[in-house]
This record gives structure tokens, sequence and C-alpha cells, in this order.
């Protein structure tokens, strides 16, 4: 069975437990999602599941999407995801809800694109500590510093720390334990946060390591 399902981020909130207890919580529209083909090592050389989200309007794709779900008699899906299982155990063409895919205390990896910050110096992106606020210093409170030492290498080494473009990336986050599964609402909550904005697409998939 396919443990994974695409979905949008909604934002977050909190619910209450049986004690009283304030839980903090991700809401999730966890599809519902379409089987639009089954990867096999026969014919792939891997074994997956592609699943389809976000329907929208025939004009919004490519001819070559199009062809790709009219296959199976889909409609015109926005995100198409592959998810690697080495049973899938599903048809092209199946709808798969969240209700008959995930269930209350189970751990869930989520994976999306964090929210883009620009370009921001190295005490934002990495944590630097700036220079002295004393002993006449007045502009370098942010600046990084020295980047290397002088004649020998004479350069900056590639991948050092600095400032840069920070943000906008791919980003999973794991072992988030399910908390609610409303299959009439296609909702999902998780306790704790997940990347992105709010409305950004993102894969929930079993935890790997739960």
């Amino acid at each position: 069975m396919v443990k994974g399902l695409i979905g949008k981020k909604i934002g977050m909130t909190q619910i209450f437990d049986e004690s009283g207890a304030a839980i903090p919580v991700t809401l999730i529209e966890a599809g519902p999602c379409y089987v639009t083909q089954v990867r096999r090592p026969v014919s792939d050389g891997y074994s997956a599941v592609q699943l389809g989200y976000g329907e929208v309007k025939p004009q919004r794709l490519a001819a070559g999407q199009l062809g790709h779900l009219k296959r199976n008699n889909l409609p015109p899906l926005r995100f198409l995801r592959e998810f690697h299982e080495k049973d899938p155990g599903v048809q092209e063409g199946e709808i798969l809800t969240v209700d008959t895919v995930f269930a209350v205390g189970e751990y869930v990896d989520v994976t999306g694109t964090s929210k883009g910050k620009g370009f921001q110096g190295g005490v934002k992106r990495y944590h630097f500590r700036g220079g002295p606020k004393s002993h006449g210093q007045s502009d370098r409170l942010r600046a990084p510093g020295a980047r290397s030492s002088g004649t020998t290498p004479g350069r900056v080494f590639k991948g050092s720390r600095g400032p840069g473009h920070m943000g906008h990336e791919r980003v999973t986050v794991q072992n988030l334990n399910v908390v609610l599964v409303d299959g009439e609402r296609n909702l999902l909550a998780v306790r704790g946060a997940v990347p992105g904005p709010k409305g950004a697409v993102v894969m929930i998939k079993a935890a790997r390591k739960g």
C-alpha cells in the first residue's frame, strides 16, 4: 500500500487533548490524489508510484502532460510527484484519500520548499557573531570579518559560509506525529511545523526513522 500523499499547507493552529494540554499542529489538505503511473523494475528499473494532485483547467498544462493523464482517463492535474514503494499495491487510475493512507498516531515525514528570505548577511544566514560593539568600531557590527588567510591560499575556499541567498530550498521535517485525520474534509493535522508558507505544496510520506 502506498504510504504517501501530496497536499497543501493550510496553516498552524492548536488543538487540545483529553487532559486539556494545547498541541501545536499544522493543518494540511492532503489529497485526494490520483495514481497517474506505476513504475516497475522490469520496465523502469525501479519501483515507485506517481501521484497527481490539484485539478486545473486543461489549458494550464502542456500537451505532453495532458496526454500522460488521458491514458488513464484522469482529469488535468497540476502537481505530479513520485513516491518510492517496493510493493505499491495500487493500479493506475485509483484515487487515494487521507483516511485510507494515514491514521492517528502514525509518524510522517513532510517535504516542501522553505520560505525564501532573499539575500541575507552572515549574521542572519549562519548566525555569525559580528564585530565588537565597542572599542571604537562604528559600522562593522554585522560584518562577517576575515574570510581567508593572505598570500596562501590567497582566495576564499568554495563552500565557505557567508552572505548569500537564503531559503527557498527543499526541506524535509521528519517524525511528525499525526494528531488528526478528517476524511470528509481531506484534512491531516501533524504536530509541529512543516516547511513553506501557507498554500505551499508538500509531500507527506511515512516516517523513515519512526
